[in-house]
């Protein structure tokens, strides 16, 4: 009886441990956050390395994420939509960067504040945009030495 109940005692502790890690992996994934935020969108020439729930990242902290991109087959550029946590107001003239977190890192989407005094509305538009910068294509020029394109 000692066996069974040692065997059940154990069984609940993994069953308690992987629980914990599911919740702790849609944490830090952003899959469970709270979608209470509002919705802005920009338009990207290369969004090379972002993908929906990539952080929207400002002066360092993460202040929202990434809610849909697609294919705008018109212009070839990538709309984004990003949704910014409720409180944060940002001027409509603020600059987004598609940034790097370094040499082995992942992509995420900055927001460079501008100096309008007015706020982006819900559901606006960021025009002020920069797409990612290729480190292959950046190597390749430092190596030719070229100024070509």
């Amino acid at each position: 009886m000692s066996a069974v109940r040692t065997e059940v005692t154990v069984g609940a502790a993994v069953v308690a441990v992987a629980v914990g890690f599911l919740v702790y992996a849609g944490q830090v994934s952003g899959f469970s956050s709270s979608s209470a935020g509002y919705p802005v969108t920009a338009s990207f020439r290369s969004i090379e390395g972002v993908t929906e729930g990539t952080d929207v990242r400002l002066a360092g902290v993460k202040i929202g994420s990434v809610t849909d991109i697609t294919l705008n087959t018109q212009t070839f550029r990538a709309d984004t939509e990003l949704t910014i946590e409720q409180g944060i107001e940002l001027p409509d003239d603020s600059a987004v960067v598609i940034s790097s977190e370094g040499l082995l890192g992942g992509n995420f989407v900055e927001i460079l504040p501008g100096g309008s005094p007015f706020n982006i509305e819900e559901g606006g538009e960021l025009e002020d945009t920069q797409g990612a910068v290729s480190l292959v294509g950046l190597l390749m020029k430092f190596v030719t030495g070229g100024d070509e394109e």
